[in-house]
């Protein structure tokens, strides 16, 4: 109940900012309908995500199922491809942050002090 209450809050919000934009109106009947039909159509996105994972005999809804979701609205499916590339590209930065600080808090060098005391060394054995 509190969910399909926030979801009319939300749809009541964005058909104001559309009436701002557009200077067109919408009666209360017509945002309950939206409101309605909304949150029908999110049930039945979460349970084909649902089917989508247990048909790949996974209990975790993964981005891939939902692209698959989203494969008839091109525009939709590259928004989506583009956000989890992203968040997949920020999550190996992070990775790699916690790597390197673990390896200093460890008095392990990380790979670009490895070669610099390796040419290092190799300068001051010319010498």
């Amino acid at each position: 109940q509190r969910l399909k209450a926030a979801v009319h809050y939300t749809v009541g919000c964005l058909c104001q900012e559309v009436e701002e934009d557009k200077g067109v109106q919408f009666s209360k009947q017509s945002i309950a309908a939206i409101s309605e039909i909304t949150f029908r159509q999110c049930e039945i996105f979460a349970k084909d995500l649902e089917m989508f994972a247990r048909h790949a005999k996974r209990t975790t809804v993964t981005t891939e199922d939902v692209k698959l979701l989203a494969r008839r609205s091109n525009s939709l499916l590259k928004y989506i491809t583009q956000k989890s590339e992203e968040l997949a590209s920020s999550n190996m930065e992070q990775k790699e942050k916690k790597k390197k600080k673990s390896s200093v808090a460890k008095g392990e060098r990380t790979p670009g002090e490895q070669e610099a005391a390796v040419t290092e060394n190799e300068d001051s054995n010319m010498a």
